[in-house]
């Protein structure tokens, strides 16, 4: 891995601020600079077995552990991207949170939120803002649960907000970060007298380039995912822009991923039983699998159509450069220990069963990514 440490002039970091603390992961460059899908495709499986080598020798992080934060509804035609199979018209996901923890080469010890949702102020993303004014309350109530929010489960593993050092997610749909990182002034529908105060104070939330461009350009294909308005003032200083694949420290990595939305990236993390992948360019581990899917139609669309992955495909941007991404991810992880038949592919919203949506269950659930122990400083 080559170490390419540059100051990004144009990211909302300031000039007198550090150069990035990150090393550039230069093993997919073939792929990422092709714009043959096809030719991509099979340069990023040969550049798969180089990163794999690669990560795997940079060492694993202390701690990773994942949390619940909410159940939700979502609509099966993009979850299960072009599969017919007579399914209800919902799937039920949960989203989860992943906290992660390494030593830096110095040896101080740094700590990732990864998709730490703020769910409340999710809901008000047009497209589920939309869908729950359709929805009767009683199935709503049924079909959507806040569970929990990121400070609840700190507060459980005894981990102080200030030690949070980034906040991340694998892209930018629904999410409002001004709780997380704090605003410069005022916001309305949140604190319309003052300035809001940071949850996490000295965190900053990493975002690649192409989905910070995008969500201050939006098309109206993109529109109704995005809330835009939510990234005009965040606090000086709290984004941290990053383009391409990006290496955090021991065993923990960002892949650009796009294709689900321009900016995609995925957490990579290698643990005692090999490397995983997550993010949303899929809704289940076994649709990176699909032969050994039982959800119905699953097997039956890959086969027909000779597709080796299922996307989530709730975005009509690029199909083609999310199926390579997937492929990306697939090509790039371990086989489960607990069920060798599918990956360590850990989706940010998991497919899971729901009694009164029916035909939509999974065949194979990971629930959690648990690793190491949970240190204290002395």
């Amino acid at each position: 891995m080559a170490q390419r440490t540059t100051l990004d002039r144009s990211s909302p970091q300031t000039a007198r601020e550090a150069a990035r603390p990150f090393e550039r992961i230069d093993t997919f460059d073939g792929s990422a600079a092709c714009r043959v899908p096809g030719e991509q495709l099979r340069l990023v499986r040969e550049e798969a077995a180089r990163f794999r080598a690669l990560f795997s020798a940079t060492g694993m992080p202390e701690y990773v552990d994942t949390f619940d934060l909410a159940r939700v509804p979502y609509p099966t035609a993009f979850g299960l991207f072009r599969v017919d199979g007579s399914h209800a018209p919902f799937l039920n996901f949960v989203n989860r949170m992943m906290v992660v923890r390494w030593r830096d080469r110095g040896g101080a010890r740094k700590t990732l939120l990864w998709e730490p949702s703020d769910v409340a102020l999710g809901k008000a993303t047009p497209f589920f803002a939309e869908l729950s004014r359709r929805t009767p309350g009683f199935l709503e109530k049924l079909t959507f649960k806040h569970l929990a929010d990121p400070l609840d489960y700190l507060l459980r593993l005894g981990i102080d907000p200030q030690e949070v050092d980034y906040l991340a997610f694998d892209h930018l749909h629904t999410q409002d970060c001004r709780r997380l990182v704090g605003t410069n002034g005022p916001a309305a529908g949140i604190s319309p007298g003052q300035a809001v105060a940071p949850q996490f104070p000295k965190a900053k939330l990493i975002v690649q380039r192409a989905e910070w461009d995008l969500v201050r350009n939006m098309h109206p294909w993109q529109a109704p995912w995005y809330q835009p308005a939510a990234y005009t003032d965040l606090r000086d200083g709290s984004v941290l822009l990053v383009e391409g694949d990006v290496l955090l420290g021991p065993g923990v990595g960002f892949l650009s991923t796009p294709g689900h939305s321009t900016g995609m990236m995925s957490l990579v993390v290698n643990t005692r039983t090999g490397i995983w992948a997550s993010s949303e360019n899929a809704v289940a581990a076994e649709l990176l699998t699909p032969e050994r899917s039982e959800i119905p139609g699953v097997r039956a669309t890959a086969s027909a159509w000779g597709l080796e992955v299922i996307l989530n495909g709730n975005t009509i941007e690029n199909t083609v450069r999310q199926y390579n991404s997937l492929i990306k991810e697939k090509s790039v992880v371990d086989r489960s220990a607990v069920d060798p038949r599918f990956l360590q592919f850990f989706p940010t919203s998991e497919l899971t069963h729901n009694r009164l949506l029916f035909r939509t269950g999974p065949t194979f659930e990971h629930r959690k990514v648990t690793h190491g122990a949970l240190a204290r400083e002395t």
